[in-house]
């Protein structure tokens, strides 16, 4: 289908706050009347939107004189809406086009987006003529684009020239967005997040010792002024004896180029040990671990009872497991829904695990997007996840006093203190919490630190990570009386989609891009997954399916909760010619946010990509 059949829906007017990275100038949408469009619906807290980031990267490149890429930054959390905290990460995930600053969803809301990421291809013309959510459409966007600009060139509608973007100013700090922190024998190990490298610090966390990485962003191995990182973050000791056995002593989680990099702390050098380059997005997540896909593995620990480095896998929502002596990898725990759900291991739900630390009997966890402190623990029949903190995707906030009451916003580390308790970098409150699982109490140690992701002891000292002050931070004196914070919960601003009782009808809208066809060569082409919470908002529809329709049935009893939808769509190129064409798999997480009205809607569409031209 060519762009010129496609519907004709004039796009919304661009609606926010302000603008960044356009040296102060203001846009309204007609300014890009020639140009073709790419809204990208994000927020900095989603991982997604994250990887969104990079995938756009090259478009920006090969369209940079048709192309005009514009963030809509619509934020989940309280904090992602101050304008501050935006502007950092803005310069942490070096954004390189304008960003519109929408804190109240508006320009959201007119463009109907119902996840994160969301990206909306406007052409030349002003028409929206392509949607689609989630990650991994860089080709079918190419397509899109490439057939815009030969279409609206002999139409004589499209207008080369420079983007709008404008550069902030370089920043020159000795730190650059730090992630995590390691205590060494007699230093402090750091991940230098932007700046690309791990640097080692004495224990006073000023005095630079060295620093492994070039700076530059790449996945070279190598000598330290060689070696290549693309933000790294976690970093765990393995054993000395497992050491001396695979030669290197650190793991570093390798963020953003989806690797485990091993250290070998006598002479810095850099070698890869886990992963292949490429993010996972589905199959195997098991075997060689040089042969294994991972994804944005955020945090390692080394946990005995596993026998081997957990990994917070914060791509897929699950956790993994790496054992350095046989050089694989496996799926720990987790099923890669999006979500909070205790129980046996391999059925728990995570929601981007960021932070890990291990004791004897637990490994505790900082499960970012449902602002949870969360658990593993060893059971007779293999590992059971708990949950201490947190109640779901959508509810977050700054209360201290009994666990199963208390809240956080969206922390990002964790620290196992000498007494049991539990310190939690609660990062987008600013705060340092601690959890005592002997009371089940939460209380606030410290407040104003600026984004805390990582913490280590260091003499019996609470060393933290102040990621967007580029420093690390002693914020709780030794002794210090922990403070009590009756704060108000608050929930995601996203508005919810309201829903009949009854039956409702679930509709993945995706059509393939122009030069391709759903491949059912080997099967169904498509996967439907749907599961609820509370479990009994649904009477009927969860489970697996292969048609992108479902038929559910509502419960009258419930007000409201949380739709878990999966889907995917395999497509191939539709050239008869070639033998071999080249296929790729669409896939989509939605935890779509529901209230139910007995005369509400009776069809939920998500647009995975193309246009939902029923409802039009």
């Amino acid at each position: 289908m060519t762009t010129s059949k496609r519907a004709r829906v004039r796009a919304p007017e661009l609606v926010g706050r302000g603008w960044l990275n356009t040296g102060g100038r203001s846009y309204e949408l007609g300014d890009f009347r020639g140009r073709v469009v790419l809204l990208d619906f994000w927020t900095f807290c989603c991982i997604n939107c994250l990887h969104v980031l990079d995938e756009l990267r090259p478009l920006e490149a090969e369209f940079a004189d048709v192309l005009v890429t514009i963030g809509v930054h619509s934020p989940k959390f309280a904090h992602e809406a101050d304008p501050g905290a935006l502007a950092a990460a803005v310069e942490r995930y070096e954004v390189h086009h304008p960003v519109l600053d929408d804190p109240e969803l508006t320009t959201w809301q007119s463009y109907a987006v119902k996840a994160w990421p969301t990206l909306v291809v406007v052409d030349p013309e002003g028409y929206v003529v392509h949607v689609a959510a989630g990650e991994g459409h860089g080709e079918t966007l190419r397509r899109v684009i490439t057939e815009l600009v030969a279409e609206h060139e002999e139409k004589g509608t499209l207008h080369r020239g420079d983007g709008p973007y404008v550069p902030p100013p370089a920043r020159e700090t000795a730190l650059l967005f730090p992630a995590k922190i390691l205590a060494l024998q007699n230093s402090l190990l750091v991940s230098d997040a932007a700046h690309h490298s791990l640097v080692e610090l004495a224990t006073d966390g000023e005095t630079v010792l060295r620093r492994i990485g070039s700076g530059r962003r790449g996945r070279a191995d190598g000598v330290p002024t060689d070696a290549e990182f693309s933000e790294p973050a976690g970093m765990t000791l393995l054993p000395p004896d497992i050491a001396a056995c695979v030669g290197y002593d650190v793991v570093v989680a390798d963020t953003v180029n989806h690797l485990l990099r091993g250290v070998r702390l006598a002479d810095g050098q850099v070698t890869t040990v886990a992963g292949t380059g490429e993010q996972w997005r589905d199959g195997a997540d098991s075997g060689p671990a040089r042969d294994t896909d991972l994804t944005s593995p955020w945090d390692v620990v080394w946990w005995e009872p596993a026998g081997g480095v957990v990994i917070a896998m914060a791509g897929n929502h699950t956790l993994g497991h790496f054992d350095p002596v046989r050089s694989t990898v496996h799926r720990f725990a987790g099923t890669t829904v999006e979500g909070l759900r205790d129980g046996a291991a391999e059925d728990a739900f995570f929601a981007q695990t960021s932070g890990l630390a291990a004791t004897d009997d637990r490994l505790w966890l900082a499960d970012s997007e449902t602002s949870a402190l969360r658990w593993v623990e060893r059971t007779d029949d293999g590992f059971a996840v708990r949950t201490a903190v947190g109640t779901g995707l959508f509810d977050f906030g700054h209360r201290d006093g009994p666990a199963d009451q208390a809240l956080l916003q969206h922390p990002l580390g964790v620290a196992a203190l000498p007494d049991g308790s539990v310190a939690i970098c609660d990062t987008y409150n600013n705060a340092i919490r601690r959890c005592d699982p002997a009371n089940n109490e939460v209380s606030t140690l410290a407040t104003d630190v600026a984004e805390p992701t990582g913490a280590a002891l260091v003499d019996g000292e609470l060393v933290v990570v102040a990621s967007a002050a580029h420093r690390l931070e002693r914020p709780v004196p030794p002794g210090v009386s922990a403070q009590l914070v009756a704060g108000a919960a608050q929930q995601v601003r996203r508005p919810p989609s309201t829903v009949a009782t009854g039956e409702l009808e679930l509709v993945v809208v995706f059509t393939p891009p122009s030069g391709q066809k759903l491949d059912d060569r080997y099967g169904p082409s498509t996967r439907l997954e749907v599961t609820c919470s509370p479990p009994d908002l649904l009477v009927e529809g969860t489970g697996d399916g292969t048609e992108l329709t479902r038929r559910l049935v509502v419960s009258d009893t419930v007000d409201s909760g949380v739709l878990h939808v999966v889907a995917q769509a395999a497509s191939c190129d539709d050239d008869p010619v070639v033998e071999h064409p080249v296929c790729r798999l669409t896939r989509q997480d939605w935890g779509v946010p529901v209230r139910v009205a007995p005369a509400g809607p009776r069809r939920l569409a998500l647009v995975m990509g193309g246009l939902d031209d029923t409802a039009r």
